[in-house]
């Protein structure tokens, strides 16, 4: 997501190990892609090469999902458990509970970070948008002096006797 920058927008690409471009986004000011992962070292690139001049501020997270550890911790519970099928049933419940709730806590924790991403982006356009409103304001009372004042030595003119007087 482009925070930042002149016209919040930028190219972005990526790529995969064996050079294959999986994605490629022209101009765009945020995305979301899922991709499905093989082995190896993806190259993934923020291009500004059309906006030389001006520099933009990029967030972005990379989400690992699936990395085979569930599978391991699953079964390091199941060495742990001893007794009767009852019990084996219950823990498994348990285990699915908290498994369940570590989903859904990862989720929002996502889900406020991005909060947290367009929050920072809306702010700098506030920003923006209050310096812009402070200058024009400034410009306007500016205006506003050099016609009263204008307007003061033309009534002053208007009232001023231009005859000569002669004693």
């Amino acid at each position: 997501q482009v925070l930042d920058g002149a016209g919040l927008d930028v190219d972005f690409h990526l790529l995969s190990p064996k050079g294959e471009t999986l994605v490629f986004d022209e101009r765009k000011s945020d995305g979301v892609h899922t991709v499905e992962t093989e082995d190896g070292d993806y190259m993934f690139c923020f291009d500004n090469t059309f906006s030389t001049i001006s520099e933009k501020v990029i967030f972005f997270e990379l989400i690992l999902d699936n990395m085979g550890e569930e599978g391991q911790d699953q079964e390091d519970w199941k060495k742990y458990v001893t007794g009767t099928d009852l019990l084996d049933m219950k823990l498994e419940d348990i285990l699915e509970s908290i498994n369940s709730v570590k989903a859904r806590l990862s989720k929002s924790v996502q889900i406020q970070t991005l909060l947290r991403a367009f929050e920072a982006r809306d702010r700098n356009i506030q920003e923006s948008n209050f310096d812009r409103v402070n200058f024009w304001s400034m410009v306007n009372l500016g205006v506003m002096v050099v016609v009263s004042a204008v307007q003061v030595y033309m009534l002053k003119n208007l009232f001023e006797d231009k005859r000569k007087s002669r004693t």
